[in-house]
């Protein structure tokens, strides 16, 4: 993402684009509380084995850790509670369809704050096999030994 529209970064599952080919992308935002969003803003967050699930026709990111506040004493949450998205009801509707009909999975990619607001991209994931792993890995060491070939030439 970048910073023309007030973008900042927070969190990227790294994870999920190795263990996932993406899909589809989605924009969702978060629910939270006061000291969740301070801890985000901290940079306190990790999504590594999130994932999304559908819960009477809402959406919930289960599994992403937000630390607790420092100073939120009696204010903080339990940094593993599961956390409603804020999505249209068709979005709701679609990816719970396709997730259920050809097996894929719904996985946060990416945590960001988008003009003060907590965003959250998700993604219509396929699970990667092991071959397919490889097969990436292979291809990526080919392109830096090409890149590396010629830099050395030119």
């Amino acid at each position: 993402m970048n910073n023309t529209n007030n973008i900042t970064v927070i969190a990227k599952n790294k994870k999920a684009f190795h263990d996932y080919f993406v899909l589809e992308t989605y924009e969702a935002g978060l629910e939270l509380y006061g000291t969740e969003i301070k801890s985000i803003r901290s940079g306190r967050v990790n999504l590594k084995d999130s994932f999304c699930s559908v819960d009477n026709a809402e959406m919930f990111v289960i599994g992403m850790h937000i630390s607790p506040y420092e100073q939120g004493n009696i204010f903080n949450r339990d940094p593993l509670r599961k956390k409603k998205l804020l999505l249209h009801k068709k979005e709701i509707t679609k990816l719970f369809g396709q997730s259920r009909e050809q097996g894929l999975s719904i996985i946060p990619l990416e945590l960001y704050l988008k003009k003060g607001k907590a965003k959250m991209q998700i993604g219509l994931c396929k699970g990667k096999k092991l071959h397919d792993k490889r097969e990436v890995a292979a291809k990526r060491d080919a392109q830096r030994t090409i890149e590396r070939e010629f830099k050395e030439r030119y």
